[in-house]
């Protein structure tokens, strides 16, 4: 056998993975490290220039600036095709960020990948994993214990493979990326779906799965559908209670949860210069929640102050240089074009079970009375990736210290989430933690927790009807606290204080007076708070640097182990056409990821394929009885749970099928919903329409993600039905493939399925998986 250094390089060869180190010189003008932890790793400005010239005579016209970035990380821009909405492109990425819970089977991929380092910069972060209970230091301690072989394994296959090492504490991987690794003109993948985060430094950050970021970390390019772009003119200026969360609480009910669908935000005009960079970050943060596959800002003079207040000064001097190359060509196209006057925009409120419900809050106590929601709010949430920048803590303790002087306290509970070690200490110094403590708040952890169901919630019970108002992203059915009839809202960090301290939805800040304890009515002035501190503290240093020399490191997993498993390839394709496919599910209305492979309590299991495939399909709907997780078991007829049902059909070598609704995966990055199927026995995942960063992990895994021809074939599939899918032997990009429909009545009719599969997602199909395909190369 081929020496080991020697498969690498046929590997490296025949995939076209370049060699990180040359493009790091390309950069001729100046060297700009890209994060103070990598010194010796360069922004490529020069290459990003040379490329969007090529681009831009290829194509004779001017570009957006989304195109700019993007086509600027295209690995052949002389010859890439170039399509919007049509071709694949190959790209160029600059770095990789993974968070706690999908870096556990990033990592487990990258070993089985057989390569001994990362070929660009990476980094983990450790924020996913730690349950809000009772405030930050005992939670935090509390995890580490119950965490410690997951932590221990991240930490280690990070020094193993040279990938960087962000410790439980540190903070949510979004704000840790804004204040450290993100610039104008980066393009970023990170395993997370609020990736996009990062757009309001003027990066292309986009969130993926797993294999995706295997295939960055292998130094294959990666590729991406080429992006259409929708443009949002912002014109006038946020003032009042109005802010930058609004802006896309707007978008969102504009667009809809799936109206950004391949395409890629791009926000500009004269409205920009009114927000700061991280209200530019939280619009970008939620534009997860309309689908697009990113968002992003021109840069600009307020991501100037926050390069050079987080230290990075150097980078902006040099954006500065390049400037004309990270904003959008006059004269651009976009597919789409919103127009929001900010200086008309009104503070509004999200949901509930969805994010883009939008209502004005002057209007949704009126709202909720006639739906019969909740007007009492039990709780409310402020931080999160989405709201927990120095400005939002600020702005919301601006408010607290209006009711504290009338003598008022939350009659809501109330909970602050820091989005990082560095806003913690720094609050905590500037005295806004103490103030939202004065109030009644509890400062959690440097973590997601709630916002991803990591809360011991103890103040009501499972089943019981209830609101809560959150600066989060997300309210999507149970997804806070697992329970189904909790009643979540989104809305800004100082909306959400001003409610908890009302105490009910039917409160408008706005106009609305409340009554301190003197007796006397008085109302809240808008809140203004500084955009950035003076300085920053750092707080306490999390970081862990991957060590030069990482030979005598080792990464043990535990056979034993019932959070860590390595992993078996799958199967592949045995070159068949798939017959008799059994409908394990059909799914009735939305399913999200969060249905697909529930958070909370199974973020535990994220390291161990087999165990969290317990929690398959748990929330989805099944049309044919109304009831999540259970199903018909065809053999034996009796209902159960689905992991159950899949696992039974497994044993038995019975081959099933998922039938789905509009948007069938849209939500987290996680791509343990397209894991858990493939472990389980499913073949195909047959929708009206899928989101893409799971229509893409279907992709890697070896599944076939199918969408009707004719959306109104939906309906005539029955879940005591068998498919069989015909012309697989002669698969090939932009033909549809035959469904054959056995009715148990013995009639039979057929109709076509559409896929998006290039020439490459047919090979991992037909090897079995992207990983697979890759260990073939190798060979």
């Amino acid at each position: 056998m081929a020496p080991y250094s020697l498969l690498v390089t046929r590997l490296q060869k025949a995939l076209g993975v370049r060699q990180y180190h040359v493009a790091s010189v390309l950069c001729q003008r100046a060297k700009v490290a890209m994060s103070h932890f990598e010194p010796n790793e360069y922004i490529h400005y020069d290459l990003l220039e040379k490329n969007i010239n090529i681009v831009r005579k290829r194509l004779n016209r001017p570009l957006t600036l989304s195109e700019k970035i993007v086509y600027g990380h295209l690995d052949d821009p002389a010859s890439q095709e170039i399509e919007r909405g049509k071709s694949y492109l190959r790209l160029r990425p600059d770095r990789v960020a993974m968070q706690d819970a999908t870096a556990q089977m990033a990592m487990l991929q990258f070993i089985s990948s057989g390569l001994s380092k990362v070929a660009v910069p990476s980094t983990i972060h450790c924020d996913h994993l730690i349950e809000a209970q009772v405030g930050g230091e005992k939670d935090l301690r509390r995890a580490k214990d119950i965490n410690q072989e997951v932590y221990n394994f991240l930490a280690t296959a990070g020094a193993k493979y040279g990938v960087g090492f962000w410790k439980p504490g540190s903070g949510i991987i979004h704000q840790i990326i804004l204040e450290n690794y993100a610039y104008p003109g980066v393009l970023l993948i990170g395993t997370d779906s609020h990736t996009p985060n990062g757009g309001g430094l003027g990066g292309i950050c986009i969130g993926v799965g797993g294999a995706d970021a295997v295939d960055v970390m292998a130094g294959i390019p990666w590729e991406l559908k080429c992006p259409k772009v929708i443009g949002v003119k912002l014109t006038g200026s946020l003032s009042g209670w109005s802010s930058p969360k609004d802006v896309i609480l707007k978008v969102a009910g504009i667009l809809t949860v799936k109206g950004g669908t391949g395409a890629i935000v791009e926000y500009h005009g004269p409205g920009v210069d009114s927000i700061s960079c991280t209200g530019m970050a939280t619009i970008c943060n939620m534009g997860a929640e309309i689908g697009a596959t990113t968002s992003v800002f021109p840069y600009n003079h307020r991501m100037k102050k926050y390069l050079s207040k987080t230290g990075r000064e150097d980078i902006a001097n040099l954006a500065d240089e390049f400037k004309d190359h990270l904003v959008p060509d006059p004269g651009c196209h976009y597919d789409q074009l919103i127009e929001i006057n900010l200086s008309e925009l009104k503070p509004h409120i999200n949901g509930p079970f969805t994010p883009d419900l939008a209502h004005p809050v002057a209007e949704v106590g009126k709202v909720a009375e006639k739906e019969g929601w909740p007007l009492d709010i039990r709780v409310g949430l402020i931080g999160s990736c989405t709201n927990s920048s120095y400005e939002d803590m600020g702005r919301s303790a601006a408010v607290a210290k209006q009711a504290l002087a009338h003598g008022l306290k939350c009659k809501s509970q109330f909970t602050i989430t820091p989005g990082s070690e560095q806003i913690r200490a720094t609050i905590e110094r500037d005295g806004y933690a103490q103030i939202l403590r004065d109030l009644g708040g509890i400062v959690l952890a440097n973590a997601c927790g709630p916002c991803i169901g990591q809360w011991d919630r103890k103040d009501i019970k499972k089943g019981e009807k209830n609101t809560i108002v959150t600066s989060y992203n997300r309210n999507f059915t149970g997804r806070n606290d697992a329970n189904p009839e909790t009643h979540a809202f989104v809305t800004s960090p100082e909306i959400v204080t001003a409610l908890a301290i009302a105490g009910t939805l039917k409160f408008n800040p706005e106009t609305d007076y409340l009554t301190g304890t003197d007796g006397k009515k008085f109302r809240l002035e808008a809140p203004d708070a500084d955009e950035l501190p003076k300085g920053f503290d750092p707080g306490q240093d999390t970081y862990q640097h991957p060590p030069k020399d990482s030979s005598g490191q080792h990464v043990d997993v535990s056979p034993t182990s019932q959070r860590l498993q390595l992993l078996e390839p799958f199967d592949k394709w045995d070159g068949k056409d798939l017959e008799d496919l059994q409908i394990l599910i059909k799914v009735k209305g939305k399913c999200t990821t969060d249905h697909i492979s529930a958070a909370g309590p199974w973020l535990k299991f994220r390291g161990h394929l087999d165990n969290i495939s317990n929690n398959l399909l748990i929330g989805a709907i099944n049309i044919e009885n109304g009831k999540a997780n259970s199903v018909r078991n065809a053999v034996t007829q009796e209902f159960g749970p689905v992991p159950d049902t899949a696992r039974y059909y497994k044993k038995h070598g019975i081959r099933w099928v998922v039938i789905g609704d509009e948007n069938y995966g849209e939500g987290s990055s996680r791509e343990h919903a397209a894991l858990e199927p493939r472990h389980l026995g499913g073949r195909a995942i047959i929708t009206k329409s899928f989101a893409r960063i799971h229509e893409t992990n279907l992709k890697k895994q070896g599944l076939l993600p199918l969408t009707f021809a004719d959306p109104a074939d939906y309906n005539k599939i029955h879940p005591v039905d068998k498919l069989t899918i015909q012309g697989l032997k002669d698969f090939t990009p932009g033909k549809p493939l035959k469904c054959i429909i056995k009715h148990p009545n013995g009639t039979q009719e057929t109709i076509l399925l559409n896929h998006t599969f290039n020439e490459t997602q047919i090979e991992w199909f037909r090897a079995g998986s992207a990983l697979n395909r890759m260990k073939e190369l190798q060979q």
